[in-house]
């Protein structure tokens, strides 16, 4: 069968590249195209018989932006890209088009899929228990099955008549599968040409306005924390995000900042080394949750699309670890709270308090618990095609 698959970001490649791997094993004549990124195009090239219009169409590094007032300001650009992914669809007709979460731009994929006459799945349902419910009605009316992977989802979608399929969720056999994680700590080090010294590790986000944003405020933390005494052996090192280069961070560091690295393409290495982690929210989060390091959420974003979300969003956390059992395992410290001298006191409580530490690694594992068992994506697939045949 002829499969089209979009994901718009980073997160989405990584789940859409797990999805793939099961459709392959599940369906070995299987022709995928898609949208997406580094690791799914890997998954296709490590194919050894690539049917005939298969492969990457766009590299999300093009269009992945977060925020009202940076959707706007990209408006042109994606409105584009929807006008070239419909002519790409048509041109291939596909049995199945599967959209990957991004619903500002999945969502039109879907009206148009739909009224072609094409199979429309939607997999890492769009977070419409968060905000923007009146989305509900495009699932119902433009989509054929949906595909959850949180269990906070399913009363959810229960109670507004959803129909849905979950098979647990599919990081977990990320994490628990990945190669990269079976490195050692010296390895890691010594690949990296990294000194043999404790470090912290930043994550600003994947996008580049949150890289912009997020930035000098963790780079003013690092210098702080660098200032106390029993820190001036530390290192700090910032997970240089997929499809990103040196140039996104290097506006935000100088001759100063030798102590502060970017490393790229091993983001799950640097969370499993660290001694904590800052990070900007998303998968990210809850990868360092199924890796066991002590964390702390630091969020910002534009005044407008702040404004605009405090009244929308409906959740009490924005992290989905927290969200999965329904308390703060790890703290979130959004727009203004999240400041240097704010990070520089959690951080030092991540790494000096024994008692605090293992308390958040003992709701790590009951989040672990929360989220299921190990094959999803494959489990996922075979669920795919059979809802097909």
């Amino acid at each position: 069968m002829k499969y089209y698959i979009i994901a718009g970001e980073a997160s989405g490649d990584l789940h859409g590249s797990n999805l793939m791997n099961g459709i392959y094993a599940e369906d070995p004549l299987a022709a995928i195209r898609f949208w997406g990124g580094d690791k799914m195009d890997a998954v296709h090239r490590a194919k050894t018989r690539v049917r005939e219009g298969s492969g990457l169409v766009h590299h999300y590094r093009e269009g992945a932006v977060m925020g009202f007032q940076e959707v706007l300001a990209k408006g042109w650009k994606l409105l584009g890209n929807v006008a070239h992914c419909k002519r790409d669809i048509a041109g291939w007709n596909p049995d199945v088009v599967i959209l990957i979460d991004y619903p500002g731009f999945n969502f039109k994929i879907a009206r148009f899929a739909h009224k072609r006459g094409l199979k429309v799945f939607y997999y890492i349902a769009p977070k419409v228990w968060a905000s923007r419910e009146g989305r509900i009605r495009k699932l119902r009316k433009y989509v054929d099955r949906l595909f959850i992977v949180f269990p906070f989802e399913i009363p959810y979608f229960e109670s507004k008549n959803i129909p849905y399929i979950y098979k647990g969720n599919p990081l977990v056999d990320a994490i628990d599968n990945s190669e990269e994680l079976a490195r050692t700590r010296e390895e890691f080090l010594k690949d990296n040409k990294l000194d043999d010294k404790p470090y912290i590790a930043l994550l600003a986000g994947s996008r580049a306005n949150e890289i912009s944003t997020m930035m000098p405020v963790l780079r003013e933390f690092a210098h702080k924390m660098k200032a106390i005494p029993q820190y001036s052996g530390y290192q700090f090192i910032i997970a240089g995000a997929p499809a990103r280069s040196l140039a996104d961070y290097t506006p935000w560091l100088s001759k100063e900042d030798r102590f502060i690295k970017v490393v790229f393409g091993q983001t799950q290495s640097i969370i499993k080394h660290a001694k904590a982690a800052v990070i900007n929210s998303g998968t990210a989060s809850l990868e360092a949750v199924l890796i066991g390091t002590p964390q702390v959420v630091g969020f910002r974003m534009s005044s407008l699309t702040y404004s605009i979300a405090k009244r929308i969003v409906k959740v009490k956390y924005i992290s989905l670890g927290n969200l999965c059992i329904d308390k703060l395992a790890f703290r979130e410290l959004i727009q203004d709270d999240c400041n240097p001298d704010a990070l520089v006191e959690e951080v030092r409580k991540l790494v000096e308090d024994k008692e605090y530490r293992g308390k958040m690694l003992e709701d790590y594992s009951l989040i672990r618990e929360r989220l299921g068992g190990c094959g999803a994506s494959r489990a996922v697939a075979k669920a795919m095609i059979t809802s097909l045949k």
